[in-house]
């Protein structure tokens, strides 16, 4: 049932942003403090519109509202996950997201936000923040309030290929020399604990304390990172995660192959390289969704791509 549909981002301009979504992905920026593409969205403080095709113009949300066929008829209010692309020029504030029930009763309704991350790239020697040091919640807010913050965050080394997923109460930070592909829920809720006391506009941002003292979860659990991979005639496929909320693979093809779309939706995110998916042509940086009912699809060339959907 119904057509491929490519969608065009939406940029977000953020003092810690940079160039390479033009650079390396070849998408026309605003600026270069452009820290975002919102690649395949349909929340209202980003919706991306339709690219091609019967519904070309038209916004994602208003697809979902208006043709849930396309979608297995899921229920829903929204459209239920959100892929970035995130260029790190600077270091993005020490932040922490609620999950559904917390956002739900405190942020008018809203979807939590569990997300993961792909490194797609990171200069050398770059590091992120996962995690915390506090067994309990007053040494929690004891390291909070002493401004104990590089006592309290996990720093971890971080490469290119790199996966991680954050849950709900984790504290987390994207930092400096990083590209990351972002797959989440549909939530744009996120709570600041630090954010290295930066101005914007001759302010400091907003911190919300109070509320990530009440999300963080203590002490920190470390997330198992076991990847199933298959090795295919002409494919790799890397499963990433398995969540409630989403189910992510990387899929590396360097000849003609065939897939089968049998979920409500799926998302495609093409990484790498270039090629076809059923006769269209696809490269870096392009994102698509195949809808329900969709069937087989056929991918030609030596492209890498990222495949999501929900549970």
């Amino acid at each position: 049932m119904g057509n491929m549909i490519l969608l065009e981002p939406v940029f977000k301009e953020v003092l810690w942003g940079g160039s390479k979504l033009n650079t390396v992905f070849g998408y026309d920026i605003p600026s270069d403090h452009t820290g975002e593409g919102w690649v395949i969205s349909a929340h209202k403080s980003g919706d991306c519109r339709i690219a091609a095709g019967e519904y070309k113009g038209h916004t994602l949300s208003w697809l979902w509202d208006s043709h849930r066929e396309l979608f297995g008829n899921l229920p829903g209010e929204v459209f239920p996950l959100l892929v970035k692309i995130i260029d790190a020029k600077d270091h993005l504030s020490i932040q922490v997201h609620p999950d559904d029930a917390y956002a739900a009763a405190n942020e008018n309704g809203s979807l939590g936000k569990t997300e993961c991350w792909y490194v797609l790239d990171c200069e050398p020697d770059s590091t992120i923040v996962v995690g915390h040091n506090a067994k309990t919640k007053e040494e929690l807010k004891q390291m909070i309030d002493d401004r104990r913050w590089m006592d309290l965050i996990k720093i971890r080394p971080l490469h290119k290929g790199d996966f991680f997923q954050i849950n709900p109460g984790t504290v987390h930070a994207i930092r400096g020399g990083s590209l990351i592909l972002e797959i989440q829920q549909s939530s744009d809720i996120t709570y600041r604990l630090y954010d290295y006391d930066r101005l914007q506009n001759g302010q400091p941002r907003e911190l919300h304390l109070a509320k990530s003292i009440d999300v963080i979860t203590c002490p920190y659990e470390e997330q198992s990172q076991e990847h199933e991979t298959v090795d295919g005639e002409g494919f790799q496929a890397e499963k990433m995660v398995k969540c409630p909320f989403y189910s992510v693979t990387k899929v590396h093809v360097t000849k003609k192959v065939s897939f089968e779309q049998d979920q409500p939706f799926l998302m495609l995110s093409i990484i790498d390289g270039e090629g076809t998916i059923d006769g269209t042509a696809v490269k870096k940086g392009m994102n698509l969704i195949l809808p329900c009912g969709y069937g087989t699809y056929t991918v030609e060339g030596d492209v890498e791509f990222m495949v999501s959907g929900v549970n």
